[in-house]
C-alpha cells in the first residue's frame, strides 16, 4: 500500500510548491518588474498618503463632490472585502423599491429626467470606481453650487475626466469619479 500512496503524497507535496507557491511568486514578481503601479493595486496619492484605488470605488456623499453609483457591498458601501453584486433581478419588489427611492433623491438634488441607469444600478463586484459621462453631466449643478464654482468650469472638468473606449472599441466612455473628485479639490479658483 505504501507503494501507492508514497507517489500520490509527493505530486500532491510537488504540484502544490509548483502551483500554489512557485507559480504565484514568479507572476508576481514579473507584474512588480513590468507595471509596478498596477502590481500594488494602482494606489492614488496625494502628499505622500495614499486616497484610494482607481480600480476601487469609494463611497462620496457629500454635494461637493461627484458621486459614485450605488454600491451593493455590505454592510458598508464600497466594501472591498464583501464584493458582490445584490442578486435582484428585474421582477424584485425590492430592488423596484431602491430604485424608485433613488431616482426620488436624485431628482430632489436637482437633476432631470431621465436618470441615467448607473445613477440607480449597482455594478456586478459593488466595488466600480466608473460611473457614466451622463451621470457626471447630470452632477455639475449641484457640485458648482455647493462649491460656489461656475457650472461652466466643473462641466470642462468633466469633459477632460471622460476615459475614452480603448482602441475607441473597446467598452464604454467612463468616468472614475475618486480621479474627477481629486481633480476638483485642485481647482485653484
Amino acid at each position: 500500500m505504501l507503494n501507492h500512496v508514497r507517489p500520490a503524497l509527493t505530486l500532491v507535496v510537488l504540484l502544490t510548491l509548483l502551483t500554489g507557491l512557485a507559480f504565484p511568486l514568479g507572476i508576481t514578481g514579473i507584474a512588480q518588474a513590468v507595471m509596478p503601479s498596477k502590481a500594488d493595486g494602482s494606489r492614488i496619492e496625494r502628499d505622500g498618503m495614499v486616497v484610494g484605488s482607481s480600480l476601487i470605488g469609494q463611497n462620496f456623499t457629500s454635494d461637493r463632490y461627484f458621486w459614485p453609483r450605488p454600491s451593493a457591498t455590505g454592510p458598508q458601501a464600497y466594501n472591498a472585502a464583501a464584493s458582490s453584486g445584490s442578486n435582484l433581478g428585474p421582477t424584485s419588489a425590492k430592488l423596484k423599491e431602491r430604485v424608485v427611492g433613488d431616482v426620488e433623491r436624485l431628482k430632489q438634488t436637482g437633476i432631470a429626467a431621465p436618470v441615467p441607469a448607473d445613477a440607480v444600478t449597482t455594478s456586478g463586484s459593488g466595488l466600480d470606481p466608473h460611473i457614466s459621462p451622463a451621470f457626471a453631466k447630470a452632477q455639475v449643478i449641484r457640485v458648482a453650487k455647493a462649491r460656489g464654482l461656475p457650472p461652466a468650469v466643473v462641466a470642462d472638468l468633466v469633459a477632460r475626466s471622460v476615459h475614452k473606449p480603448a482602441f475607441g472599441l473597446i467598452g464604454e466612455a467612463r468616468v472614475n469619479v475618486l480621479e474627477l473628485n481629486l481633480a476638483l479639490d485642485a481647482l485653484k479658483m
